[in-house]
Parts: structure tokens; sequence; C-alpha cells
């Protein structure tokens, strides 16, 4: 099986400008935890996650535990006034565009599978020669797939 055959084709994507605010909106719109950050020409850029986006948020030189363990008056309006001023920032300051791993339609399913294993990525944007991107793929995608195919396949061979 090839990736072409269990990609989801219809990409939801962003370009470099979208501010933060959109960004979310788009991510809690469509459930989603990330998305490809595309040219107009469609050609991928880089990938920003929902994860990104909490890294960036997070104020410097404090954990999530110091922010629980310690909730001063001032830590929290540090935290709001940042969110505040971030919103209208563009996903071009957060977004990953270094070790972005990506797959081509024609490639068998066991590279998303070992791609995967080995990161802890959410998706894989799936590009074509020219590096346009033409498709993502989820590990809830991969998931569906064995549940659906290949353990179908196995049931019908016993």
């Amino acid at each position: 099986m090839k990736i072409k055959d269990f990609m989801i084709k219809d990409v939801i994507s962003v370009r470099e400008d979208t501010s933060v605010k959109d960004l979310l909106e788009i991510l809690v719109k469509h459930n989603i935890g990330g998305v490809p950050v595309v040219s107009e020409e469609n050609t991928l850029l880089g990938v920003i996650s929902d994860g990104d986006v909490i890294r960036y948020l997070q104020p410097k030189g404090r954990t999530v535990y110091d922010m629980f363990t310690v909730v001063l008056v001032s830590e929290k309006e540090d935290l709001t006034h940042k969110l505040k001023y971030s919103m209208e920032h563009s996903v071009k300051k957060m977004m990953r565009q270094k070790d972005i791993y990506t797959v081509s339609p024609d490639e068998k399913f066991e590279e998303a599978l070992r791609i995967f294993s080995k990161c802890h990525f959410k998706k894989i944007p799936v590009v074509d020669a020219n590096n346009i991107v033409v498709g993502v793929v989820s590990r809830g995608d991969i998931i569906r797939f064995i549940s659906n195919k290949l353990i179908a396949t196995m049931d019908e061979e016993n």
C-alpha cells in the first residue's frame, strides 16, 4: 500500500504571515494539532503544531511546574500580557523549518510508520517532487489504516 492510498488530500494549511490567533482558531475549528506552513504556490516552508505554540507562549525562565506551584499575580499578568501580545505575531516566528520529515505519495505505507515510530510528530506532510504539499498523513490515519485494512485482511484469512 502506498501513502497516496490513505493520505488526507484536503489539506488544511497556513501561510507564514498567518497570525497566532488565526492559527489557533483553525486548529480548534478543525480539531487538529498542527498544519503545514506553505507559500502561495503551496510549497512546503515549515510546519507548526499546538506544541510549538505552547512552547512559544511559555514565560521565559519558568517551567509549567513553576507556573502552578508559585502562583503570583505578576506571573499571571505576565502570561496574560504575553498571550495578548503574541496573538498578532505571525506563525513564521515559531514554525519549525528544520528537521522536517516528509513523504511522497508513491512511498510505501511502511515509510510513514517508520517516521512516526522514530519521531514524535503528529502529522507528516506529503509532498511531490517539487516540494508542493499534496496531502498529510497523521498518526490517526496510520492507526485507522491498520485497523480497517490490515486487521480486516487478517480476519478474512482466518
